[in-house]
């Protein structure tokens, strides 16, 4: 039995997110599931690095599935490309040990938003920005990602309404910067809750709008309470470009 890593790339635009649904045809998970399994002739689970939302876009997701076959990890990318959608893609297939897990085994992902900061139509991007046609104040937008990164427990920025395991995680990188036209911001961190990157993003843009405060930063975290975060920003604006192991 071996063990094998995915390489993925995908357009999320068309799907529900990663997990797997009733409907095969509608998640990312469910697409690859069923080509795999159609390979390999057995039913077969393939895990993700961790769950992107609907609608969210991916250049560097990781997956790993265990299976039986005779072909190279060369005959099942070209199997898997051939087969799959033209909106994901795998980039590379490599035979792994068998302990190799991709999600209990992740030490880092990063993120990123991008937000078109403009009035005029952003056509050719449209599914992968977020329009923003109120200018942001990147200085204050710095500063209170500054005040965000580090050790917390990111629990109000988060959908999560409650959790039994720890929602304490370490953002190593908060960075924002401008392309023309274009906002981006980039997210580093151990690990992600539920919604973290979208409500991040949502609590900055509010003080780049100067709608919210930076002072109000470290209050958030003292009192854990969803509703004095920012907004969740659209889906469609997020990409997950890498995973990191040991």
């Amino acid at each position: 039995m071996g063990n094998y890593r995915l390489d993925l790339s995908y357009d999320g635009s068309r799907y529900r997110g990663w997990q797997r649904l009733d409907n095969p045809d509608l998640t990312i998970q469910g697409k690859l599931e069923q080509v795999i399994s159609r390979m390999l002739g057995v039913e077969t689970e393939v895990i993700g690095s961790g769950r992107t939302d609907g609608g969210t876009h991916a250049m560097g997701q990781v997956a790993n599935f265990h299976g039986k076959t005779e072909l190279s990890c060369g005959e099942i990318l070209a199997y898997l490309r051939q087969y799959l959608p033209e909106d994901i893609g795998v980039q590379a297939v490599t035979a792994v040990d068998e302990r190799f897990h991709s999600r209990y085994n992740a030490v880092e992902k990063t993120y990123r938003y991008r937000i078109w900061n403009s009035d005029a139509p952003c056509v050719f991007e449209r599914k992968y920005v977020w329009q923003m046609p109120e200018p942001l104040d990147l200085e204050r937008m710095e500063e209170a990602a500054s005040l965000l990164l580090g050790t917390h427990d990111f629990l109000p920025f988060s959908s999560l309404k409650k959790s039994k395991k720890s929602t304490v995680r370490t953002l190593r990188r908060l960075e924002i910067r401008r392309a023309g036209p274009e906002v981006q911001i980039t997210a580093t961190a151990d690990g992600f809750l539920y919604h973290m990157v979208r409500i991040l993003v949502g609590t900055l843009v509010e003080v780049g709008l100067k709608r919210r405060d930076t002072a109000e930063i470290p209050a958030i975290f003292e009192t854990g309470i969803r509703a004095e975060a920012g907004e969740t920003v659209p889906a469609k604006g997020l990409c997950l470009m890498e995973v990191v192991y040991r």
